[in-house]
């Protein structure tokens, strides 16, 4: 069903107008089985006043993506991708293995690839924009226990491996590891390998409705000095030269090498699209603690988050790329650990000020909050050290945002509205059984408004619908406060 479908159907469940007044809390409906959006592929940017770019539809509405990574080790059902829909998530971060695709040189894995296009259609069935992850951890898995390029694509110039059970990370620095990463950069036949790879997938996955595009390589592994000056960019260089033979659709991400955690500043030059067409490169890096991924709780004083936006900000305002935290998130929030659920709170609030979008690491399940797991149960509800992940948040923007904050008491939108362009919010499940509403100008005088509540998805996520019934100058407030039974 299409957005413009989806939406159709929730207007009918549920219409609620208000003008500039406080309505009671929306009434008991029949739940719908998922979320209605006006999620839509961007097809273009536009700038806000921090001169971030992001995200826009063919509207000009400026998107936010709120999702999770799932799919790593082929864990990932339809079920689990309706789940992540109905509790209010718009992105799917789906990490592939090129030794999947491609176990012989030359030879695809029908297989593989047809679970790939599965995801794709389920992600479009649900609501949800699939960005497709080229993924590795510690090259690939010719280093036992680990993931990504193939074991014929990897040349190690005689060293053995020799693993490091203690801390997964030191792996790459194995000799026989470096080895391979530089052979990949570096060989002029893996080179072009990998090109094959990428563009066989990014042909066979081209149009496909729910693609957002792809991250071309996660977390890449430096083998100089000038790596992200030069060895970094020629590969991007070469991926995205060879997609766009075959897609001239889809958004293509960039990363940084993962030092970024540790404040170091990326070298990246910028990238050029040889797209027809305004470009479509965004910047994915990734936000993790090392004190935290190493096994502390997080020290909220510490003043981590901030240093990193201030940092990670840099480069994509200076390339005008819109920007999608890519992984994130502890590995343990819970009662246990009071520092991580607030490093996921301080995170998400960051994220919002900058990023057109973010996908948390992992849309797996856990009771306790445990093994980076977003869900708590196979209803798809958030745990509660996770809880902050599920703000309420602005899908599409008709309008500029003049300032944000949400709280588990209220989501407070300030905004300037576009005429005959709809603002929709996403309310993903867990912050109220019912909503109250309210549409107010600064002067808390009626805004004229239409407000559509929809009917809550099974774990009772909603959206807030709201257009302009005439052209305005003013700032609109938003307000979407819980009720309960």
């Amino acid at each position: 069903m299409s957005g413009t479908a989806r939406l159709a159907t929730a207007v009918a469940g549920l219409t609620v107008a208000m003008i500039a007044t406080l309505a009671p809390a929306t009434p008991a409906v029949a739940s719908t089985p998922q979320l209605e959006t006006q999620v839509s592929f961007p097809t273009r940017t536009v700038r806000d006043a921090a001169g971030n770019t992001l995200l826009a539809d063919s509207s000009g509405r400026a998107l936010q993506l709120h999702g999770a990574n799932l799919g790593k080790t082929d864990d990932i059902t339809e079920d689990d991708v309706a789940d992540l829909g109905a509790a209010g998530f718009t992105l799917l971060r789906l990490p592939i293995q090129w030794s999947k695709l491609e176990p012989a040189q030359g030879l695809y894995d029908a297989a593989y690839l047809q679970h790939i296009e599965d995801v794709l259609a389920w992600a479009h069935e649900y609501g949800l924009l699939v960005l497709v992850d080229w993924h590795q951890d510690v090259f690939g898995p010719a280093f036992p226990g680990f993931d990504g390029a193939p074991t014929w694509a990897t040349r190690t110039d005689g060293h053995v491996f020799t693993p490091d059970p203690g801390n997964w990370f030191i792996n790459y620095f194995d000799p026989a590891v470096k080895a391979a990463f530089t052979h990949l950069y570096g060989d002029a036949d893996l080179r072009q390998a990998q090109v094959d790879a990428w563009t066989y997938l990014a042909d066979q996955l081209a149009g496909s409705p729910a693609l957002l595009g792809y991250d071309l390589f996660n977390e890449p592994f430096w083998t100089s000095r000038t790596f992200e000056q030069d060895e970094l960019p020629a590969m991007y260089d070469r991926l995205v030269a060879g997609i766009r033979t075959v897609d001239q659709r889809s958004w293509l991400w960039i990363e940084p090498t993962v030092l970024v955690g540790e404040g170091i500043s990326p070298g990246l030059p910028g990238i050029d699209d040889p797209r027809h067409g305004a470009p479509r490169i965004g910047y994915a890096p990734h936000a993790y603690s090392t004190a935290v991924e190493g096994g502390d709780d997080w020290d909220p004083s510490s003043g981590w988050v901030g240093a990193y936006e201030s940092m990670i900000t840099r480069y994509p305002r200076r390339h005008h790329l819109p920007v999608i935290i890519g992984e994130w998130g502890p590995s343990n929030a819970d009662a246990a650990h009071p520092g991580n659920v607030a490093l996921v709170k301080q995170q998400v609030a960051s994220f919002a000020r900058f990023a057109t979008g973010w996908a948390i690491w992992y849309g797996c399940r856990s009771a306790t909050g445990s093994g980076y797991c977003l869900l708590s149960d196979d209803q798809g509800h958030i745990g509660s050290g996770h809880a902050a992940a599920g703000r309420p948040y602005p899908l599409v923007l008709g309008g500029a945002t003049v300032s944000e904050r949400a709280t588990p008491a209220a989501y407070d939108l300030r905004y300037r509205p576009r005429r005959n362009l709809a603002t929709q919010v996403v309310v993903p499940t867990g912050f109220g059984d019912r909503l109250r509403v309210r549409v107010t100008d600064t002067r808390g005088r009626p805004a004229a408004a239409r407000v559509v509540v929809s009917p809550p998805s099974r774990t009772g996520a909603r959206t807030v619908t709201v257009t302009p019934r005439a052209a305005t100058r003013a700032t609109w407030e938003l307000r979407i406060t819980p009720g309960h039974r």
